[in-house]
């Protein structure tokens, strides 16, 4: 059955929110609570009806409910204050009262194999899976404990939704991946049978206060097993943690799938627009200097030379602009800020929901002086895809912009918790230790700049504020090696170049500190620059 509200189309037979075009992120319980709100929408629901329904009446908190009814909400762009479509009766319940128009789905008879024949004989062979295909098969519950499968099914769900929003992804539905629960598998049938390329399996166990999932990422043509995590941890809120576990997967297994596409297409005779793209992404993950940057952009401009409308890749394009003005790799950053914009602004008019495209205009706008906008556009970039950790970095680095250093941490903690073995973990951290600094919390600027060099000893501008701070400091051996490393990435670096880029604070004691660390890179042998 399919539900039209709004410009929202509730899919239950595929267990799918979407909003136009673009598939909307929700978590089981939510789609449930949902599901149940629309269907009833003839009469108020109780609290007790949604927790005997969506919970099978086992006990949960009144925060809990209204957590998901939040989340319900935020889903549907229903805010709690305007209550358009879900409304709440005081002692009452809950009633959903938009306009809905019911469409019930047509029984299609699955489709039949896809084969391709030889050239040098007839014989039919099935065509090759499709880049970056997967399925997530349900996890396995060793708690001995019926009672758990609920949680056990909710991390396949919501995985199975996660992963379908990563670029250039085709994931296999949940009915389908369900239809192999309890069974012994074998990973080159299931590719077979599935046409995928890798099977994500896993199985959760729980044992009085403790809780561990473990999860494996396989090759369906190889067997060989590409990626392995373990969460070993106390059972708190099992939703609560259900959401932050399924962040960190879907976030971790992003990178990894990125890398064994991009390994595949390394042995592409003709790469399509798609190959080149993984291949680019693989050096932005890298590390921000001018060699990654410019092998990056040279994959992207490829990819859009096969295909202009190659939206990820374009997206990507603009991210090497932002990450070169970012970085002060030019004198003039506002030409990589200009260029990143219009390439922004142009796919959002084609793609107007696109996470990461509303999440890096405002990363420019918050390098262009509008941090209030940016931070905006990052929010709005994390209603769209609650797992972009990225996002969460950037609007820290826009309470810097608005000299509000001590808010900066908290938001690079909400990225962590999203995302703690990131590859862009490197710049939040730095982000946190320049608001330190700023704030003569000196200690702790060390701590997080030496946090930021440990994490990826491949970004110059690291380098360059850990040299300055520790010379401010009076560590000038350290300090001198520190800004070694980084003009070993960048030879062009220079204070002149940094101050000329760097943002302007109104507060004299900050603008005073930044003085303090131009002095800092002096002493410890950047050059200054003409």
């Amino acid at each position: 059955m399919r539900y039209f509200f709004e410009e929202y189309a509730f899919d239950t037979d595929r267990r799918e929110l979407h909003r136009g075009t673009n598939l909307v992120s929700i978590t089981p319980q939510v789609f449930d609570l949902l599901d149940y709100l629309i269907r009833n929408r003839e009469r108020v629901v109780t609290k007790d009806d949604l927790i005997s329904v969506v919970w099978n009446g086992r006990i949960v908190s009144d925060t809990a409910l209204t957590t998901r009814l939040n989340a319900a909400r935020a889903a549907i762009g229903d805010g709690g204050d305007k209550q358009r479509l879900i409304r709440t009766l005081p002692r009452k319940g809950f009633r959903f009262i938009g306009s809905v128009q019911e469409v019930q789905r047509p029984v299609v008879p699955p489709p039949a194999d896809v084969w391709v024949e030889r050239s040098s004989d007839t014989v039919p062979t099935p065509a090759s899976p499709p880049r970056l295909s997967i399925v997530v098969l349900p996890f396995a519950n060793l708690s001995g404990d019926p009672e758990q499968d609920y949680f056990v099914d909710g991390v396949t769900e919501s995985l199975t939704t996660d992963l379908s929003r990563i670029a250039g992804a085709f994931v296999i539905g949940r009915s389908t991946a369900f239809s192999f629960k309890g069974k012994a598998v074998d990973v080159r049938e299931i590719g077979r049978e599935l046409n995928v390329r890798y099977v994500l399996e896993g199985s959760v166990q729980r044992g009085g206060n403790r809780f561990r999932l473990n999860a494996q990422l396989t090759d369906t043509q190889t067997r060989i097993h590409l990626w392995a995590e373990r969460f070993d941890k106390p059972a708190a809120d099992l939703l609560d943690m259900q959401d932050e576990i399924v962040s960190r997967l879907a976030n971790t297994l992003n990178a990894e799938l990125i890398n064994a596409e991009a390994r595949r297409a390394e042995r592409s005779h003709r790469p399509d627009a798609m190959d080149l793209y993984f291949q680019g992404r693989v050096f932005l993950n890298k590390g921000v200097t001018p060699a990654f940057l410019a092998r990056a952009k040279d994959f992207f401009v490829r990819g859009l030379a096969l295909d202009p409308d190659n939206i990820e890749a374009a997206v990507a394009a603009a991210q090497v602009d932002v990450s070169m003005g970012s970085s002060f790799m030019t004198d003039d950053g506002s030409v990589h800020f200009k260029a990143a914009e219009s390439a922004l602004n142009s796919v959002l008019l084609r793609a107007p929901n696109h996470p990461r495209a509303h999440m890096l205009l405002g990363a420019v706008q918050i390098r262009t002086s509008r941090a209030a906008k940016g931070i905006a556009e990052c929010h709005l970039a994390l209603a769209l895809d609650r797992n972009l950790a990225d996002a969460h970095g950037f609007i820290g680095l826009g309470k810097y912009a608005l000299e509000r250093g001590d808010e900066v941490e908290g938001h690079v903690q909400d990225a962590l918790r999203l995302s703690p073995r990131d590859t862009r973990a490197f710049l939040w951290f730095m982000f946190v230790g320049m608001a330190k600094l700023m704030t003569k919390a000196d200690l702790g600027a060390l701590d997080w700049l030496r946090r930021s060099i440990e994490a990826n000893p491949n970004h110059a501008l690291s380098h360059f504020h850990f040299a300055g701070a520790l010379a401010m400091m009076g560590n000038l051996k350290e300090a001198r090696s520190s800004a070694e490393a980084g003009l070993a990435l960048d030879r062009s670096f220079t204070i002149r170049r940094y101050r000329i880029n760097v943002f302007r604070f109104d507060n004299p004691e900050w603008m005073a500190r930044l003085e303090q660390l131009y002095e800092g890179m002096r002493t410890a042998g950047i050059p200054e620059g003409q």
